[in-house]
């Protein structure tokens, strides 16, 4: 361990997980009301737009985040579509984020007893009514687990947007560690400040899953 390099390097790498925290936080908050109405597309009967949900869900599922990165960073300029590193980083993570927030949402929607349902319709509430005052507030709280399971693998796969040149955590990291050629003690610092934002996430996920049944997270093709 360097600890003259790390002492020098601390205060941009602060900065870089700090940037990773925002591009983590905006992409949550662009993601899941995504990922809400996504799912809500894919339950409903409407052929058409659920037909375009589930082609969304399936293509974000089946190819790599890199990918979707790189196709919104490099292949967007071509169709006249240019975006700064921070909007197209934003944009390839709430992309992808969203269609595992719909998978999420979906499972916990279909897990709530169809009776729910019925006595909506006994009050006289119609369909849009009984998902928003009955099926959405049950769904809430049976996904909370899985959505915060969800943002600690985000904020881990933010680190692949340093493709784009955006100066997060892993990209200050690795610049870092070249230039000041001590990679060990940068990317050991790197894996520490990782721990420091994603332990505190990971410990709500287990109290609210000792409190509420989870429903697991459909991600695994990343």
């Amino acid at each position: 361990m360097r600890f003259d390099v790390l002492r020098d390097a601390l205060p941009l790498l602060l900065k870089g997980a700090g940037l990773t925290l925002i591009l983590t936080v905006c992409t949550l908050l662009i993601g899941t009301p995504a990922g809400l109405c996504i799912a809500l597309a894919r339950l409903s009967h409407v052929p058409p737009l659920r037909a375009l949900a589930t082609v969304y869900v399936e293509l974000v599922r089946g190819t790599p985040l890199l990918m979707q990165i790189y196709v919104i960073y490099f292949v967007f300029p071509a169709l006249g579509l240019s975006l700064p590193p921070f909007a197209a980083g934003l944009a390839a993570l709430s992309f992808n984020s969203a269609a595992y927030v719909a998978e999420i949402f979906r499972a916990g929607i279909e897990s709530i007893d169809s009776g729910q349902r019925e006595a909506g319709q006994a009050l006289g509430m119609t369909g849009a009514q009984t998902m928003r005052h009955i099926i959405l507030p049950q769904t809430i709280r049976r996904v909370l687990p899985p959505l915060t399971n969800e943002a600690v693998a985000l904020l881990k796969d933010s680190s692949l947007v340093s493709v784009v040149a955006l100066s997060e955590l892993m990209r200050v990291g690795k610049e870092i560690a070249t230039t000041a050629g001590a990679p060990t003690t940068i990317y050991l610092a790197v894996a520490v400040l990782y721990l420091a934002m994603t332990l505190p996430l990971t410990s709500l996920v287990r109290r609210l899953e000792s409190r509420w049944q989870p429903i697991s997270r459909p991600k695994g093709n990343q």
